[in-house]
């Protein structure tokens, strides 16, 4: 079987089907429900998603596929959200524990193969550094679910002439101003996350009032949190790293953002988590992040990229003074702060453990698994069940 994923329009798709005749096809849809970053998929039901929306065995077909074709719109050097949101929902295709490769960590496999992967990208005008930038997104992908890059290609579009048209009418931006700092929360686990923790830090070193708005009251309300953002001067995007990428329900309000904000004088600034070690493995979300900014017409301020993720939000609620492992972290968090209240800008902060060996990580990170899935019922030897049928 060879599995196809795209997100193609009926029209582009009905040029083209027929060379995908027998293929096992995963188009565009509104069924499908993002990733909510709760590991289910290694906790309760390992190798499927616990949300069954028929995209909760996305892991398997990845698994039963001979060859997988991807077909996305190029997206800030990347996957578009709806492309992004199937390999979101994929994470239960590798194992919660982690290896080392090329000195970074990475997932093991669930099941041990190499899968070819072909990526094809649509866009109009892409530069060689466009093509560049999304070279390192699918080899940073394929490094983490062990594939093999079969082929990458680049497919010239149509340009559409599409007229900026954002939630306050025809009024100008400099016009919309507010002086307002929002400090977006685009996790999915909400005021637990690590992002929330993060954030709360980084608020206490701006030095002025920030609104924190939090994706979750907005998931069918895209436009209501666009125009919320867009009435800010100051934007903090925060979230955790999905599967090497910015996660495909962040993504989608990016790509409203674009087509609906208009340009002006707003800066971007972010703050980026991951569970794996190195906060290097983040450049690329910094990166399309970036273009995003430039994209809209807006000024991209710095980040920080936070590695070992859920140890760190741990740390940083009961460390106040930057000490400890979460040392780098607090001070980068103080760095960006003071940024941001000065509406001034950084280079990208990364930040990871201080005097903490990855192999310490590693080895608190393998015994967790074993105890959280304790929890729900299931044996150590449970999480590695491979899915057949």
């Amino acid at each position: 079987m060879n599995l196809l994923i795209h997100d193609l329009d009926e029209k582009e798709w009905g040029q083209i089907s027929q060379d995908y005749q027998g293929w096992e096809v995963i188009a565009p849809s509104k069924e499908i429900k993002p990733c909510a970053g709760c590991f289910g998929c290694w906790l309760k039901t390992p190798g499927e998603c616990v949300i069954k929306d028929g995209y909760n065995r996305m892991g398997y077909l990845i698994h039963k596929a001979d060859e997988l074709v991807v077909m996305t719109r190029y997206t800030y050097g990347g996957f578009s959200s709806f492309v992004k949101n199937v390999f979101d929902r994929s994470i239960g295709w590798v194992l919660p524990y982690f290896r080392i490769v090329d000195n970074e960590m990475h997932h093991k496999m669930r099941y041990p193969e190499s899968k070819k992967i072909t990526v094809i990208f649509r866009g109009h005008d892409l530069t060689k550094e466009d093509q560049a930038d999304a070279k390192h997104y699918v080899e940073a992908v394929c490094r983490n679910f062990n594939g093999v890059i079969k082929d990458i290609r680049f497919e010239e579009t149509t340009q559409l002439q599409e007229v900026k048209e954002s939630s306050a009418g025809s009024q100008p931006a400099s016009d919309m101003a507010s002086g307002k700092t929002i400090l977006f929360n685009g996790s999915l686990r909400g005021d637990n996350s690590n992002t929330s923790k993060f954030l709360n830090k980084l608020s206490e070193s701006i030095g002025e009032e920030a609104e924190t708005i939090s994706l979750v009251p907005y998931l069918n309300k895209p436009e209501e949190l666009e125009q919320a953002l867009s009435g800010a001067d100051k934007i903090v995007l925060g979230f955790p790293m999905y599967v090497d990428g910015i996660p495909s329900e962040v993504l989608k309000v990016m790509e409203l953002m674009e087509k609906t904000c208009p340009p002006g004088d707003k800066k971007i600034y972010t703050v980026v988590n991951m569970g794996f070690y190195e906060s290097c493995q983040i450049k690329n979300v910094l990166r399309q992040v970036r273009k995003w900014s430039q994209k809209c017409g807006f000024t991209y301020g710095g980040g920080v990229a936070i590695g070992g993720g859920e140890m760190m939000g741990a740390l940083i609620q009961t460390i106040n003074a930057p000490a400890g492992p979460v040392k780098y972290v607090v001070e980068a968090l103080q760095t960006l702060g003071a940024v941001i209240g000065n509406s001034s800008a950084i280079d990208d902060i990364y930040a990871d453990a201080y005097k903490f060996p990855r192999a310490a990580y590693m080895f608190m990170a393998g015994r967790g698994w074993p105890k959280a899935a304790k929890k729900n019922g299931l044996k150590k030897k449970d999480l590695l069940r491979r899915i057949e049928n």
